[in-house]
Order: C-alpha cells, then sequence, then structure tokens
C-alpha cells in the first residue's frame, strides 16, 4: 500500500472544519488522514506500506517549464504547521515514509508500484489526486477519494477504460491535451475533456493525433493543435508520473510493523484524539487507562423516585453544570407526550428520569426541578436543546443558563452540512457508532414512538447521546474559538435558541373564518377562470396537465412553441409569459396557476396547520438550514407567504392578533443589504446616499443613465433598483436582461456603468472572490464562515455560481447576522422589563411584536433603539415601522 500523503492531508484539511487543541495546535488536517489511514489498513491489511511525501525543491518539471504549478495558492499557515506533526506520528507508527528532492510525491508512488508489481506483490494505491489513474493495472488499484475523504472509489485497469472509456496509460496524452489548471500545465488551449477524449479514441495517443493531423475534422481545432503542437507534446512529458525514480528501497523496509505505543498514546492525547486511542493495539500496561477514556460509560442510573431526584439536584448544584435531553412520544415537542429525562451531571453519573411507571410523573419533574432550570447561574448544555425549551414552556418553566449546543456549534463550522445529527457528529469526530433514532423506532409503516420501546432501550439511547454530546462540547467549542466565531456563538447563535423556541410556543393567531372565505373566493374564482380558459380551447380538457395543455396550446391553436423537453412541448411560466402578447389563453392560464397555488398552499395548507387547541399555527424556525446564516420557516412557512399579487398579500389579512387587547407592530429593516454592501465594500459614493438619506434607488439610476436627479425617470429607478439588488446577488447579463426583459447588451451595460460609479464595489467583488479561492471561505462581519469548495471547480458554471455566493455570502450573512442580534436584544429587553408584548416572527429583515395595546408605544421606542443599534456599521441602519389589526395593515 502506498498512501500519497500530500493529497490525502490536503483533502483532510479542507474537508473537516478546523480542529484545535488547547495548545492552539490545528488538529483537523491529520485527523482526517489518520481516519483514513487507519481505515484502508483495516480493510486491506498491507504487509507491506509506505507513505511518499513532496519536498519543497523544485523538480525536473520545473526545471523543463518554469510556469509549473506557478499561481498556486500559499498552503494555509493552519495546513502547513500539521505536515510536521503528521510526519512524527507516521514514525511513531512504524510507516516508511520517503521524500527525494527533485521529485514528486506521484513519482514515489509511481516508483514504488513498479518495485511492487516488479516483486509479484497487489499494489494499493490511496490519494485524492485523478492523475494516479496511469499508474492503475491488473496488479496496482488507486483508491481515490471523493466527497472530502469520507468516500472511496476503487479503480483497476478495467475499471478506467469503462468509467473513461480510455485506458490508463492513455490519461497522459488526456492530461497533455487538455492540460490542467491546478498544475499550470499548459496543454491545446480549446481542448476540453470530451474532445481530447474523442480525439484519443480514434487515434489513440498524442503521437497518433499528429501523425494523422490532417484527418482531423474542425479547421479551429486543427489549427490549434498544430500551433500547439510542442506544448502538447512538454504538457504530456510534465503529466506522466515518473516510474524510475533513482531510489535505493529494500522491500523489507516498507513491512508494516507494531507502532510504539507509548509515543502514539502520548501524541494522541496531545492532540487531544480520545477516538484514535482505540486503534492502537494496547498492552497490558496501557489497555486499562486508554480503554477507560474512548468506551461509552454504563447506561443511566433510573430515577424512580422523588429522594433521588432530590440527590441529583445536589449534584448539580454543586457541579454548576447539566446535560439534559427530554424523550418525547413523537416529533412535536409542542404537544407530544413526554416519556422521560436524561441527565449528565457531567464528568459524573448519567441518570434517568422515568415518567412511564408511576414513581414520578412530568408534573412532578417540573416542580421540583423549576428552580435548576431557571437559574442562569447553572450551565445548561445540550444538542438541539430548542427541544428541551419548549417543552419546558409547556410546564411554564423558562429556562436560563443555555450556554452550548452541539448542534448549533457543528452548524457554525459547517454550514454546509446536511445532517446534524448526534450520530453523525459522533462518527465524525469521535469515530463512535452509536445507534440512530432511524435505526431504534424504524421508518415507514413500521415506525415505533420511544412509548412503544423498551425503557431499557430508552435508557441506553439518551444514556449514549448524554455521552457524546459531554465528549463533542470541548472539540467544538475549541474549533469555534480558534476561528474567532466565539462572539457569534455565544452572543447570538446560542441566546437565539430561546427566541425561537418562545416564537414557536407562542404561535400566530389566524382567523378560521377570513381564511375559509378567502379559500372559498379563490374558488369561485378559478372555476370562471377554468371556463374561460375552455371557451378558449374550444373544449375541456385537464389544466393542470403539461401534456395535454401543450396539446391545446401547440398543436390545436398553433401558438409558437418557444420550448420543447424530452417528453414533449414546455408549459412553464417563462413560456406562457412569453405568449400572453400572441393570445390571451395564456394570461388566463398564469392567473390560474396562481390561483390554485394560493388555495392548495396558503389555504388548504394554513387550514391544516392551524392548532386545534390554541387557534394558532405554530411554525418551526430553524437555526441549522441555510448556508448564509438566515432562519428559514417550516410548517408552515409563515416567510414565503406572497406579497407580490393582490391575492397573495390579501393571506397575510387572516393573520391577527390573539385577542383585541393586542395589536402587531412590524419592524423592518430599509434596505439593509444594500446598507452592509456599503459599509463592508467601503464605498463612498454608496455611503453618501445613506448617509444624506437620499433615495438609493434614485441616486443609482442617476448614476447608472448619467443623468440629473431631477431627470430620474420612475422606469429608470425601477431598473436602478433591479441593479441594486442584482449586484447584492452577484447577479449576470443574462440574468439582469431576463428580469428585465432587456436585451442582454443592454443589461452588461447598466452594470458596468454601476461598477464604473461605484468603484469600491467593483474591488470588493474582485477581493471577495480571491480571498474565498485563498482561504477557501469567506465570512460576515461578525466572522460566520461559509465554505467554497465551488471556487475550485473546473466546471465554469460551478465556478461561477461559488463566485456569486462569494460576493452575496458576507452581505446576505451579515444581514443575517445582524437582524439575529436584534432579536435576541429585543426578546431579552421585553422580558426584563416584564412586558405582556412578544416577539412571534421573524422575516428576514423584519420583526413582527404582537404588542399589548396600552405598550405600543414602548414597543416601538424600544424595537427601533434595539434594531438600529444591533451593531455598528459605518452606514446607519434604519428601521420602518407600522402597527395594525392584521399583519396585512402592517404593510
Amino acid at each position: 500500500m502506498i498512501i500519497d500523503g500530500n493529497s490525502l492531508l490536503h483533502r483532510a484539511f479542507h474537508a473537516l472544519p478546523l480542529l484545535m487543541n488547547k495548545d492552539g495546535v490545528y488538529t483537523n488536517g491529520v485527523y482526517g488522514f489518520l481516519t483514513m489511514f487507519y481505515k484502508v489498513t483495516e480493510e486491506y491489511k498491507p504487509d507491506y506500506i509506505s507513505v511518499v511525501f513532496d519536498k519543497k525543491s523544485p523538480t525536473f518539471r520545473h526545471i523543463e517549464f518554469e510556469e509549473y504549478k506557478a499561481g498556486r495558492a500559499k498552503t494555509p499557515s493552519e495546513l502547513g504547521m500539521q505536515f510536521p506533526i503528521l510526519k512524527e506520528i507516521i514514525d511513531y507508527l512504524n510507516v516508511h515514509r520517503i521524500e527525494v528532492d527533485g521529485y514528486e510525491a506521484d513519482d514515489l508512488a509511481g516508483t514504488l508500484s513498479r518495485i511492487g508489481e516488479e516483486n509479484g506483490l497487489q499494489v494499493i494505491i490511496v490519494t485524492g489526486d485523478k492523475d494516479y489513474l496511469q499508474l492503475a493495472s491488473e496488479n496496482t488499484k488507486v483508491l481515490l477519494t471523493r466527497k472530502g475523504i469520507s468516500n472511496i472509489e476503487v479503480f483497476d485497469k478495467q475499471a478506467v477504460i469503462e468509467r473513461y472509456e480510455l485506458t490508463p496509460q492513455q490519461f497522459i496524452d488526456l492530461k497533455g491535451l487538455m492540460g490542467d489548471k491546478s498544475d499550470n500545465i499548459p496543454g491545446v488551449p480549446g481542448v476540453g475533456e470530451k474532445t481530447g477524449i474523442k480525439l484519443l479514441k480514434e487515434y489513440e495517443s498524442i503521437e497518433g493525433i499528429y501523425n494523422n493531423i490532417e484527418k482531423i475534422d474542425g479547421k479551429k481545432l486543427k489549427e490549434k493543435l498544430v500551433e500547439h503542437r510542442n506544448q502538447a507534446i512538454m504538457s504530456r512529458r510534465l503529466a506522466e508520473i515518473i516510474r524510475t525514480v533513482p531510489i535505493n528501497v529494500n522491500l523489507d523496509e516498507l513491512i508494516l510493523e507494531e507502532p510504539n505505543r507509548d509515543e502514539l498514546i502520548e501524541i494522541y492525547k496531545k492532540l487531544e484524539f480520545k477516538s484514535l486511542l482505540g486503534k492502537i493495539s494496547l498492552n497490558k500496561e496501557t489497555n486499562e487507562d486508554v480503554v477507560n477514556e474512548i468506551k461509552l460509560i454504563p447506561e443511566a442510573i433510573i430515577v424512580k423516585n422523588k429522594d433521588m431526584l432530590n440527590n441529583i439536584i445536589n449534584e448539580i448544584k454543586n457541579s454548576k453544570s447539566m446535560i439534559f435531553k427530554f424523550v418525547v412520544d413523537g416529533d412535536n415537542p409542542l404537544i407530544n407526550n413526554i416519556l422521560g429525562v436524561g441527565i449528565r451531571v457531567l464528568e459524573k453519573s448519567s441518570y434517568y428520569v422515568d415518567f412511564t411507571e408511576g414513581g414520578i410523573n412530568s408534573e412532578d419533574f417540573f416542580n421540583v426541578f423549576k428552580d435548576i432550570l431557571e437559574d442562569d447561574k447553572i450551565k445548561k448544555i445540550g444538542h438541539n436543546i430548542k427541544e428541551e425549551i419548549i417543552v419546558s414552556l409547556r410546564h411554564k418553566v423558562d429556562i436560563q443558563g443555555i450556554k452550548f449546543d452541539s448542534m448549533i456549534g457543528q452548524y457554525l463550522l459547517n454550514p454546509s452540512q446536511s445532517d446534524y445529527s448526534l450520530k453523525k457528529l459522533a462518527n465524525d469526530y469521535l469515530d463512535i457508532y452509536i445507534e440512530s433514532k432511524e435505526n431504534l423506532l424504524g421508518t415507514g409503516k413500521n415506525r415505533k414512538t420511544f412509548g412503544q420501546i423498551s425503557l431499557i432501550d430508552r435508557v441506553s439511547y439518551i444514556s449514549n447521546e448524554l455521552e457524546i454530546i459531554l465528549r463533542l462540547k470541548d472539540i467544538i467549542e475549541s474549533s469555534i474559538v480558534s476561528q474567532n466565531m466565539d462572539k457569534l456563538f455565544y452572543e447570538v447563535e446560542v441566546p437565539l435558541i430561546s427566541v425561537l423556541a418562545s416564537m414557536e410556543y407562542i404561535g400566530f393567531t389566524v382567523d378560521l373564518d377570513k381564511l375559509k372565505e378567502l379559500g372559498k373566493e379563490f374558488d369561485e374564482k378559478i372555476q370562471v377562470l377554468t371556463q374561460s380558459i375552455y371557451d378558449f380551447a374550444g373544449e375541456e380538457f385537464n389544466i393542470n396537465s403539461p401534456k395535454q395543455l401543450g396539446e391545446i396550446l401547440f398543436e390545436k391553436l398553433k401558438l409558437p412553441a418557444l420550448k420543447k423537453t424530452k417528453t414533449g412541448y414546455s408549459t412553464n411560466a417563462e413560456v406562457l409569459e412569453g405568449l400572453t402578447e400572441v393570445h390571451p389563453i395564456a394570461e388566463k392560464i398564469l392567473e390560474y396557476r396562481q390561483l390554485v397555488k394560493l388555495k392548495s398552499t396558503y389555504v388548504d395548507g394554513l387550514i391544516s396547520a392551524i392548532d386545534k387547541n390554541t387557534g394558532k399555527v405554530h411554525s418551526s424556525f430553524n437555526q441549522t438550514i441555510t448556508t448564509t446564516g438566515r432562519i428559514s420557516s417550516t410548517e408552515p412557512n409563515l416567510q414565503n407567504i406572497p406579497i407580490r399579487t393582490d391575492e397573495g398579500r390579501r393571506i397575510r389579512k387572516v393573520f391577527v392578533p390573539s385577542s383585541s387587547d393586542y395589536v402587531l407592530v412590524d419592524a423592518d429593516y430599509s434596505q439593509i443589504e444594500l446598507r452592509v454592501l456599503a459599509s463592508i465594500a467601503n464605498d463612498p459614493k454608496l455611503k453618501e446616499a445613506f448617509l444624506t438619506g437620499e433615495d438609493i434607488h434614485r441616486k443609482t439610476a442617476a448614476e447608472v443613465f448619467d443623468v440629473k436627479l431631477e431627470e430620474v425617470t420612475p422606469l429608470m429607478r425601477s431598473r436602478a433598483k433591479a441593479v441594486n439588488f442584482g449586484i447584492v446577488y452577484g447577479i449576470s447579463d443574462y440574468g439582469l436582461a431576463r428580469d428585465l426583459k432587456i436585451t442582454r447588451k443592454e443589461a452588461k451595460q447598466y452594470i458596468d456603468n454601476y461598477l464604473k460609479n461605484y468603484v469600491k464595489v467593483k474591488e470588493y467583488m474582485k477581493n471577495i472572490v480571491e480571498d474565498g479561492k485563498s482561504k477557501g471561505y469567506v465570512e460576515t462581519i461578525l466572522h460566520r464562515r461559509r465554505y467554497l469548495p465551488e471556487l475550485s471547480s473546473r466546471n465554469f458554471n460551478i465556478r461561477s455560481f461559488g463566485e456569486r455566493m462569494a460576493m452575496n455570502t458576507p452581505i446576505q450573512g451579515s444581514a443575517a447576522d445582524i437582524i439575529k442580534l436584534a432579536m435576541v436584544n429585543v426578546y431579552n429587553e421585553l422580558k426584563k422589563r416584564k412586558l405582556k408584548s412578544r416577539l412571534i416572527l421573524q422575516v428576514h429583515d423584519e420583526l413582527i411584536i404582537e404588542a399589548y395595546k396600552d405598550e405600543v408605544e414602548e414597543v416601538k421606542v424600544l424595537l427601533k433603539d434595539l434594531m438600529e443599534n444591533a451593531i455598528t456599521i459605518n452606514v446607519p441602519l434604519i428601521v420602518d415601522m407600522k402597527t395594525g389589526d392584521s399583519w396585512y395593515d402592517t404593510k
């Protein structure tokens, strides 16, 4: 087995969030490498093993081509410091490692693989570099890491041919033709992978292509091949892995031996790799200590009486900390029965307080534990602790002192992750497998609830969860601190958990009679539109069937078919909008679709979502869904209530205060993202508009269209507004042209004029993309990170997407940081003043307060003050406010 040390360490570093031990040493690359090392050595059990590394000195490739690997981003210091640590560990593992001046790691791997094959050995090469596929053969397999380092694809010679239609040797020729941006190998300009493969399938090699150059189809392709012949041949030489490096290696040196246990244990402890200690084959002297560190604790003690409960309270008071998790008989903490609670007193015991067998019920528990839960001086620790807050609010207990949530912490470290379950985090950080909720309860028709499984299974499940939370806490917290996100975590995201829990618990009242009335009205309009469409069509048909609709529009009515799909005619909104000038049926279909969606999604959907006991909808507010830091709303999504059409806006009329003693106060940040852009870019013209209170869209229109302010027409202002907000989202000339229904040439002119006038904005857009490429991530003003591997993609579309995200994330993410901070401050101030008014909804840039009528003026003053001063940027934050007896009335 030959392991490409440089490749695997780089991949691990970029795949895992930055980890740091208590001494400030970065460890994520080393940890990821070792995880992969143990995985492949345990699976393949090699007899001989070597880890190959690059040396910093120039290679023969640099001598032949001075620009080889030029322009590569400098290795981040956080990664650079991990190379010597990894090499030290490899030595303690008693694993052979090699690096040679003048050659790269892949040349050493190529040479070692040749030696292995010549000695009749099966060879396994482990790497993240696709270039190694040229070494695949009947006796050599290439294990290619994918998706960070977690997945592996195995290639022998046949697998390469099946996947790429080329032999491993032809891979060298392919790279000679298409070049390699990451290595700065030029290749032949204009020849990509598809063209290269096509040529090689026909002519076998670069030599074969040039021997048959007159037969090449395509004048331009032939010209490029002829012009860059020497470059193609040189590029092939640069791409070829050398298999004859003069190294004096005896196979016996590569025999896999027992590691130096004591040194490994010491360094793993120092680096805080507790989960890797179990990988060491232990002797009697070290076995007991290490195993105790890595095994899960015994199952929790089951608590069945109040005396035991009081003993736990005394332990918690002494410890000043508790980890806890309620077991709910279902997925909804607002309504489902509570079966028990798991409690961990940090390094001491775990307990499970059972509510099902008569000794203690949930009321007993909350009566006894109320003071502990509401004591701010006792630290509360959990995972998705919002559920614990909601359960407690049901029992009139308001938890204080929440200090850590492993789910929220991991979200900050990797906002692109889709799974934040404890099972996933235990696997990723601790290399420990715990049973998932899905495994325990089952899925589909056979799915059980916690109430249907045994008490023993519940106790086992919760014991492991508490232990994993404990082990994750220090790891996640140290990473958050090392990435300068401690203020964001402790002052914004953790306090926000209580805010969102409160909003979910309180809910938003819906006037059911008004909603049903609106549904009836929509039904009547849908019937009228349906008949009108039938009249235009000359027959009845299923309007909701794209196939039948396509036949009516394009075969019967002979309308121009603007777009076709694999299954027939396209009848999407863009096509129908293009037909509105051609035939009136198109506009009727668009109206029909809009009303049908409003009726099904927002009338029928809301009716089914209303809680019959409270008369409210209790949306779930999610902290870990978006990559930019925005809060999302689901079941139902209250952030997506339509506002662009009159009918859509009327949905908001059904959202009302809970009684006649209250009104709604809606506070909305004015153009917050443009203000953040002005501040981040530090653009003098953009800042001036906000500092002087000018209409930013009129000001932009005057700049873009080169007219005086008084000459700006409504159309100019409207188009400038689209440019302003388009710039925030990294819009292209194509996107702007489509939005404004103008030519791409006009759209490009608008964008060019904008960037010509707002010079610092242009500079920001260029710098933030370069910064994102260099670091691998971009940041908000509170240092929220978003990792952007897309910026390094060879695919133009993916890379362009990454560039748009690099421009947009610091702006949208900073706006999200600001409103989250405002939410926390507003929520805390309402509680501090003991007001009856309460925060019930956030929709991106706006907050809605259900305000007690006697408190309205006080609420408006505190809202304006706390929102406008949530954070200091170098332009003012402005809040617009309205009150009303429905959400509709506040707009």
